[in-house]
């Protein structure tokens, strides 16, 4: 089936949107803004957000909190039910979930920018399945679209989770799990809508240089979860007044393993690079050790600068672009040997 050049620009319009709202939501993070909308959808109880202490409804601090101990209750009670006991019960054990942030204007609005990122994302999700439901519907993306929809919808749901939960760690990792998961899928829509639009017209891909590659992708999708943890444990550090000079101590193995795996893939994309250049020069070859190089630097500031938030966040993007990037060619690849 053929689809319409404004259907697949349409739908790189919406991957784009997706990214948006997983570097929007790493700024959150780095900001400490991920309470600054105690409630999920709405933010203190309006669609937009308030400019000042006086807009707040009296008593905010106690109504949220106990909006946000109910949803823990029931979240603990799904935990339950599917077997996961032993998380349900720290969960509700830990003192921290039940900590009601003060109101602070910045926070607020930028995890009210988020949250726009992420509906402009979703409606445009939703539109992209009511279009190949109406023009398409006898595609088999249509199943894509669906499924992407339904994960898209569930990121969300777990975004409240995550705010109810006042951001523990595991949820976030999870909420990054999902995130990866939905750019992946909507990699391979935009990539299958598009057809032979995309694909290698001129050269193949060596299969030494696939399974490499595949090798790569695997190690960088492991390493961003990795990377996590990493980060998570150094701001534990440092809520505890520990030094940068003792955070690779503190940290131990997980650092040691997400930097020698850094070196890894630097290694091995520089063997793929080569060989690249001196044949068939895919610009996503050369794009994706750009981008490493890149997210290589930046892992250095972050290591040797005190870890930045504007550095935190470039890395993330970093990241993530690669795991597009390298995605999108082995979709196309497999594409062309098909």
């Amino acid at each position: 089936m053929i689809f319409s050049k404004r259907f697949i620009r349409f739908n790189w319009i919406v991957l784009i949107l997706i990214y948006l709202v997983v570097i929007a939501g790493s700024f959150v993070r780095i900001t400490g803004s991920g309470m600054g909308c105690p409630d999920w959808p709405k933010c203190f109880g309006a669609w937009v957000p308030p400019t000042n202490a006086e807009e707040l409804p009296e008593n905010y601090r106690e109504a949220y909190l106990d909006k946000r101990t109910k949803k823990v209750e029931k979240f603990t009670k799904i935990l339950n039910a599917i077997g996961m006991e032993e998380t349900s019960d720290v969960l509700k054990k830990n003192p921290s979930v039940y900590k009601e942030e003060p109101f602070n204007v910045q926070k607020t609005w930028i995890e009210y920018v988020n949250r726009l990122f992420g509906f402009l994302a979703g409606n445009a999700m939703l539109l992209v399945f009511f279009w190949i439901l109406f023009a398409y519907r006898k595609s088999k993306l249509l199943w894509v679209s669906t499924i992407n929809l339904v994960l898209m919808a569930f990121q969300a749901w777990f975004g409240s989770i995550v705010v109810a939960t006042n951001l523990v760690p595991w949820t976030i990792t999870i909420h990054m799990f999902m995130a990866l998961l939905i750019i992946g899928i909507q990699i391979y829509f935009t990539v299958a809508a598009s057809g032979k639009q995309l694909v290698f017209q001129k050269f193949s891909v060596p299969k030494w240089m696939l399974a490499l590659l595949w090798v790569v992708f695997v190690i960088i999708f492991y390493q961003m979860f990795l990377g996590t943890q990493v980060r998570e444990a150094i701001d534990l550090l440092i809520k505890k007044g520990i030094g940068k000079e003792f955070w690779t101590e503190g940290v131990g193995l997980p650092f040691y393993i997400h930097r020698s795996f850094s070196w890894l893939v630097l290694v091995l994309l520089f063997i793929i690079f080569w060989s690249n250049e001196k044949g068939q020069r895919f610009g996503a070859i050369r794009l994706s050790f750009l981008v490493l190089s890149m997210e290589l630097f930046s892992g250095v500031l972050l290591a040797y600068v005190e870890m930045p938030g504007l550095v935190r966040t470039i890395h993330l993007l970093f990241a993530s672009v690669l795991f597009g990037v390298l995605f999108w060619f082995l979709i196309q690849a497999k594409a062309r040997k098909s």
